[in-house]
């Protein structure tokens, strides 16, 4: 009887933890008149800036870019953006499940 407690214990511990991984996804729109080069999404949690998310990729200005966010336990993040001349715009905790967002000139860091 232990060993089909602890079982049971042990799946749903494994069953919560993969319930509290989601994917999440955010609209990036570039209204800054600038061509963003890079794009750092990262939990709020996190230390470290993670990879750009844009790769290959750029935001021209007014274009909007859709970047999805795959097994994340937190729907909070912080986005950095880059743009051609190297000015930076940081945002901090934003909730991409209610938000998207929309970069302004007026953000410059």
């Amino acid at each position: 009887m232990k060993k089909f407690l602890g079982f049971l214990v042990v799946l749903f511990v494994l069953g919560t933890a993969s319930v509290a991984a989601q994917d999440y996804y955010v609209e990036v729109t570039n209204n800054t008149g600038y061509t963003i080069f890079y794009l750092y999404v990262s939990p709020e949690y996190s230390n470290d800036w993670e990879e750009d998310v844009l790769g290959n990729m750029v935001i021209v200005p007014g274009d909007t870019v859709r970047v999805d966010l795959y097994d994340y336990d937190t729907s909070i993040f912080d986005i950095q953006a880059v743009d051609e001349d190297g000015d930076t715009y940081t945002f901090f905790g934003i909730n991409v499940a209610r938000e998207d967002l929309v970069i302004n000139l007026s953000d410059l860091d």
